[in-house]
């Protein structure tokens, strides 16, 4: 229950909110609420709750968007100006209410789901322009007043049937969506603890440390503590949505100090870090372009084989870039699967946060990666 509360605690906020603005306007006698009117008021508040809602809802996407901001706004401060108008104008059913709350609504649904919205509109909008025209034809033509107080009571109802549809839907759309955005991350994940998992890495590591062990050298218990603790952090941090930045950095230079002990050939290796290192990261990430560095380049060449990798983060925005020489007959045939999973959980953990760039000149390999985490 608590979970639930705090996933949509927006819309208590938007209830809060609702509430100071209604006493403020009742106070001010700004507007004057029939209680008779139990339908009218029922529908009005439900439908000026959810436009109050709704956008402190998705406020984290809104905020990037100042204009989006200003027309939902805008839309609030019409829908009050239509409530005013009508509680203190003297026409009975002010036609301007029902045609202004259908505006309203069909424009809110536009500005926060275009493209749900477009999907729909057509129908949408059709069944809006039957319905009023039912309207104002019994408005002008009924001869029995009770029988049209009736009919109006009716036509309230029919008004508000497709934004309540529409906006049921769309939870439901939105619900679904999650739920195979899930789904999608789940298989990724698992796809890249599988692919990340190297054995021949592993194996050339253990081979490595029984050499030292029958060597009685003294570097065997830090080869054994570093191969631990990137077990320890592949299997178990590796489920973890995000983990500090500094973790995942001991995780690159444990892996890096390893691949060392495996060659005997001199390999220039630089790993280069800014002092800022307390933002978070999804786990797992930028061992790809460096598992890569190190299959094709270090271990295609014979001789000047080189790793440069540079990060830093600045002001919630991680710069991630690392260069390589790899074999000009080995190329970069086989790094499609590795990079495309990276591209993959990109996309999933940070949709439209982050820009990667690849660049291949002769027989240099660059990676760039900018990610922004707040």
């Amino acid at each position: 229950m608590i979970k639930f509360l705090k996933k949509y605690k927006a819309f208590l906020y938007g209830l809060l909110i609702h509430r100071i603005i209604v006493v403020a306007l009742l106070y001010f006698k700004l507007i004057h609420i029939e209680n008779s009117e139990v339908l009218t008021n029922t529908l009005s508040f439900i439908f000026s709750w959810l436009l109050i809602s709704l956008p402190i809802y998705y406020f984290s996407f809104l905020k990037q968007n100042r204009t989006t901001c200003l027309k939902l706004f805008a839309l609030l401060l019409l829908f009050f100006i239509i409530i005013i108008n009508d509680l203190n104008s003297k026409i009975a059913d002010n036609p301007i209410t029902f045609v202004g709350f259908v505006i309203i609504g069909l424009s809110f649904f536009s500005i926060l789901a275009p493209l749900y919205f477009k999907k729909h509109a057509l129908l949408t909008i059709v069944f809006y322009i039957l319905a009023l025209g039912y309207f104002y034809y019994i408005r002008i033509y009924a001869e029995d007043t009770s029988s049209y107080l009736q009919q109006e009571k009716e036509i309230k109802i029919i008004l508000t049937i497709p934004f309540f549809a529409l906006t049921l839907n769309w939870f439901y759309q939105q619900w679904k969506w999650l739920k195979t955005l899930e789904s999608k991350k789940s298989k990724a994940e698992l796809s890249l603890l599988k692919s990340q998992i190297n054995p021949h890495f592993f194996f050339n590591t253990l081979n490595n440390l029984y050499g030292l062990v029958v060597e009685k050298s003294d570097d065997a218990p830090s080869v054994v503590l570093k191969l631990s603790d990137i077990m320890r952090y592949t299997i178990y941090m590796g489920k973890e949505d995000f983990v500090p930045l500094q973790d995942e950095i001991e995780y690159l230079k444990s892996y890096i100090d390893l691949h060392k002990i495996r060659y005997q050939k001199k390999v220039d290796i630089q790993f280069n870090c800014s002092q800022e290192k307390k933002g978070q990261i999804a786990p797992l990430l930028l061992i790809i372009p460096l598992e890569n560095a190190f299959k094709h380049g270090v271990e295609s060449l014979t001789e000047n084989a080189y790793i440069h990798v540079d990060l830093k983060m600045t002001n919630g925005t991680i710069y991630f870039e690392i260069e390589n020489n790899f074999e000009r007959i080995e190329s970069n045939k086989n790094r499609g699967i590795g990079l495309e999973n990276l591209k993959q959980r990109l996309e999933l953990l940070y949709p439209h946060k982050h820009k990667m760039q690849i660049e291949v000149k002769g027989t240099i390999y660059k990676l760039s990666l900018i990610i922004k985490t707040t």
